[in-house]
């Protein structure tokens, strides 16, 4: 027989959007909070990523309000001296693993870690096989809606020959004799990272062939920075430049010329934009790879073989294939994050997921009606294409003027370094600043209309 857990809201997910909003209800709602999740631990995707990861934007960015990951602290030697610094997986898992001994030193949460929500207020556990019951009244939070696709978790997206070399990216530190070539397959940050650390451990640059079905946008990494004058004022730019825009391909291509938009080949068009940072160093490492292959995604892998829609190539026999091409983002429907049935955790200000986690759970503490809480956080999508950045832009930036007009969501959001438009409270006024707030405030509405004809 089932045991009932006593508990307002079920989470089910327990990673950085769950723990997000986990942290800040707790802390302004007397409630009492179950999180559930499959691993055995919190932290999500951390748990399981590639040893070598790290955070492509500032730490100060990622994690819970209660608790800035990894102090706001510069780097002070390196290729980034002087940016803020970028937690590693194990800086990661270790932080999450902390914050949860807060959430239950609290009393006001349970965590139940390798089990399952069956959908139906029943939690099952996959250890004991016990079953825990949370009751009717207990509000359901979706906190895996957009739960990223890992390569350790996710089959190859193509046909596996069984003589053929093929590895995800987690396996490439544990390699003990090297190939001749390497082949990395992916577009986005995870196939980038794989270049990177191979490159770093002396790979010949022309030892690696990068399967690249499309070629990315990334912002600068330098203006993606928690201090508010290079953010607010990389902000303006992007309005002021989008009102005049002809194309969102010319705007790309003026935001690219004004240092915000980074590609590797200046000679292609990219047509991704999810937009992860990129520092300058990373830019000049991925330019050394000459051997890119663009024919599209590869359908299967034999040795020596790569097949693809419009036929095959060769590649050396023992040559090394690495899986990087898990589908990270998710892209599905845009929901109201409340609903009768439960509360979805979606991004809220454009590409900072863990911000408006904490920002749902903020709203969820201090109002009562759910119809004003969708009106003061409308979801936002992560952008892929050009046109899906500029949507992405363009609701992010509204939801941002809706619950900043709300006096104690403005306090609380510039108090919160997971917000990077934030001001914090005794900031000294500049006229970097003052420049920024000004361009902001004359541009950021026609360039949310001119984004919106240009989508």
């Amino acid at each position: 027989m089932a045991r009932t857990l006593e508990a307002d809201y079920l989470v089910v997910g327990a990673g950085a959007m769950g723990m997000a909003f986990t942290d800040t209800l707790i802390d302004h709602a007397d409630v009492r909070v179950a999180m559930v999740d499959r691993r055995h631990g919190v932290g999500g995707h951390w748990l399981e990523a590639y040893p070598f990861i790290r955070l492509h934007q500032a730490s100060a960015f990622y994690g819970v309000a209660s608790r800035m990951l990894g102090g706001g602290k510069l780097q002070v030697s390196g290729p980034e001296t002087g940016l803020q610094e970028r937690a590693n997986q194990a800086e990661i898992t270790a932080y999450y693993g902390q914050m949860l001994d807060r959430m239950l030193e609290t009393g006001k949460v349970d965590f139940l870690p390798n089990s399952h929500f069956d959908g139906d207020h029943t939690v099952v556990s996959h250890i004991a096989g016990v079953q825990l019951e949370v009751p009717e009244t207990c509000r359901i939070v979706n906190a895996h809606y957009l739960a990223p696709s890992i390569p350790a978790e996710t089959a190859p997206p193509f046909d596996v020959a069984d003589a053929a070399r093929v590895l995800p990216i987690n396996d490439l530190a544990r390699l003990e004799e090297a190939p001749s070539r390497y082949v990395v397959v992916g577009a986005g940050k995870t196939a980038s990272d794989a270049c990177i650390w191979l490159l770093a451990r002396g790979v010949d640059p022309d030892a690696i062939c990068w399967v690249r079905p499309r070629d990315p946008w990334m912002f600068n990494r330098a203006l993606i920075q928690p201090e508010p004058a290079i953010f607010l004022s990389m902000a303006a730019d992007v309005m002021q430049m989008s009102e005049g825009a002809a194309s969102l391909s010319s705007l790309f291509l003026q935001l690219e010329d004004a240092g915000i938009l980074l590609r590797i080949d200046r000679s292609v068009m990219p047509t991704m934009a999810k937009t992860p940072t990129l520092a300058s160093w990373e830019l000049d490492q991925l330019r050394s790879i000459s051997n890119v292959v663009r024919r599209g995604h590869i359908e299967s892998v034999d040795r020596g073989k790569l097949t693809f829609a419009d036929g095959a190539m060769r590649v050396a026999d023992d040559a090394l294939v690495v899986h990087a091409a898990a589908d990270g983002l998710k892209y599905p429907p845009l929901v109201p994050v409340w609903r009768q049935e439960d509360i979805t955790l979606q991004p809220i200000r454009t590409g900072f997921p863990c911000f408006g986690a904490a920002l749902i759970g903020y709203v969820e503490a201090t109002r009562t009606d759910d119809a004003e809480k969708n009106r003061l956080c409308p979801p936002s999508n992560y952008g892929n294409s050009m046109s899906q950045w500029a949507k992405a832009t363009v609701l992010g930036t509204r939801a941002a003027i809706n619950f900043t007009a709300q006096p104690d969501i403005k306090a609380w959001s510039d108090g919160v370094a997971l917000n990077p438009a934030r001001v914090p409270p005794g900031y000294p006024h500049s006229a970097a600043l003052d420049d920024a707030r000004e361009r902001l405030a004359i541009h950021t509405r026609p360039a949310l209309a001119r984004l919106v004809e240009l989508m």
